[in-house]
């Protein structure tokens, strides 16, 4: 196929809009393209466990895939930050009661350093309107 072909291609096609959820100066609460949701939720409640940081983040996720018309049964794809790898079986604690059996998502979970030195947790979650 040319470059001409292709560009006729493209300016025939509608471009999707990218819809931003309360969007600030350096990020947006989240980010809506093509029916798909991208969100990263932190715990609010920082004085708690690695099952409670956890559960309070997924309830924050619950929270914000109503807001834009979504829900938990249509994650595709979550993943999951520790700050302590120990902490896995805890997070896992929260998220098996949390998850929706035979919905669950791919799901990947990293060790990793956060930004916040409160944070257990962070999940990142992209999910299908």
């Amino acid at each position: 196929m040319t470059n001409e072909r292709i560009n006729q291609e493209r300016a025939g096609k509608e471009r999707m809009a990218i819809e931003r959820v309360d969007p600030g100066a350096r990020m947006s609460e989240a980010v809506i393209h093509n029916q798909t949701v991208y969100y990263t939720s932190v715990p609010e409640n920082l004085d708690g466990d690695a099952t409670e940081q956890t559960a309070d983040a997924l309830a924050t996720v619950d929270r914000l895939l109503k807001r834009v018309g979504s829900n938990k049964t249509r994650l595709l794809d979550v993943t999951v930050f520790l700050a302590d790898g120990d902490d896995f079986d805890a997070m896992n604690a929260a998220w098996n009661a949390w998850v929706v059996p035979g919905s669950a998502p791919v799901r990947c979970t990293v060790e990793a350093r956060l930004m916040n030195p409160r944070y257990k947790v962070e999940i990142k979650v992209i999910a299908a309107i």
